[in-house]
């Protein structure tokens, strides 16, 4: 059974899940929660992952390492983005099997499921047609990742189970605008944009994508769901059931960063899937729900981004 003095060893903690889900495990209680950062334990290397749970003897492990980006990342990077998060993932999945980890909970995200699968996704049309190109590398990764879990939760009889959440986003996210994902891209665009006079602001594609958004503070309540219950599947969905179109969730953006210039559409840019909207009814009947609205989960994202607004630009420069 866990408790709040359980050693919960979460990998990545120092991420934008990872935080959120130290964060929210501290504020309800839990006293020995532990982490190492990249420097201190590469996770791309088995011995240094063996190494670290054989010494610190974990009761869990929360996987929220990995590593990510957008569009143009996983173009860029396609090997990096197959082998680096293999590396993590199956390294950690190994080594808490071997030694003993009895509940391990698993990262992934909604990229695992098919381009062109019907709407909205429900978990049992993982590997029913292809993937999208454009992030099909970090996909396939993840999949092997929720296959290594179910393998061992069927052969060892072990409490391995995969959450994946849908596009997350929060404070603590990453707002590179070579790296990062489209909300928070958004978010330092339309910010830049109207300190520069309110200037136009140009974006990816034709804005007519659906996407679903969920606060990143909800997705770290869905972990310590898995983790104070045993979940009778191994693989379940995190999101809100709700999406919008990339123009609107650009309007909405807008209209809280307070931009009040031009928005131009650059169509010769990559749209990605059509449409990707998960199917939560599985986690919900179970007993977990979303509580953070799309506008108020922006809000206090862009509060967070203004207060350390001088970090991202001390970091680029």
């Amino acid at each position: 059974m866990i408790d709040k003095n359980s050693i919960i060893y979460i990998a990545g903690h120092n991420g934008m899940v990872g935080s959120s889900i130290w964060r929210t495990l501290t504020a309800k209680g839990y006293t020995n929660l532990i982490g190492a950062t990249s420097k201190e334990v590469d996770l791309r290397k088995q011995k240094a992952v063996r190494d670290y749970i054989r010494k610190t003897k974990p009761d869990v492990i929360i996987d929220a390492a990995a590593k990510v980006g957008g569009i143009l990342a996983n173009n860029n990077f396609p090997f990096q983005f197959l082998m680096e998060n293999m590396q993590i993932q199956n390294n950690l999945i190994n080594e808490a099997h071997r030694l003993g980890v009895d509940k391990f909970i698993f990262l992934g995200s909604s990229c695992i499921y098919p381009k062109l699968a019907p709407q909205p996704l429900k978990e049992e049309y993982l590997l029913t047609a292809s993937l999208e190109p454009t992030n099909e590398w970090y996909a396939l990764a993840k999949i092997t990742g929720v296959k290594l879990c179910e393998a061992i939760r069927r052969q060892f009889d072990k409490d391995f189970v995969s959450l994946m959440p849908t596009n997350l986003y929060g404070t603590h996210d990453n707002f590179d605008l070579n790296s990062s994902h489209v909300l928070p891209a958004m978010i330092r665009k339309f910010h830049e944009a109207k300190e520069n006079n309110n200037a136009v602001v140009v974006l990816w594609g034709t804005g007519t994508p659906m996407r679903e958004f969920l606060f990143v503070d909800d997705m770290a309540e869905a972990v310590v769901f898995a983790l104070e219950n045993e979940l009778p599947d191994n693989l379940y969905n995190i999101g809100t059931g709700k999406d919008l179109t990339i123009k609107d969730l650009a309007l909405t953006i807008q209209k809280i960063v307070g931009h009040t210039g031009d928005i131009i559409w650059d169509d010769t840019k990559p749209d990605g899937t059509p449409r990707k909207l998960m199917d939560v009814s599985k986690m919900n009947e179970i007993g977990w729900k979303h509580q953070v609205d799309l506008e108020e989960g922006i809000q206090k994202t862009y509060t967070w981004f203004l207060e350390n607004i001088t970090n991202f630009k001390q970091k680029e420069y």
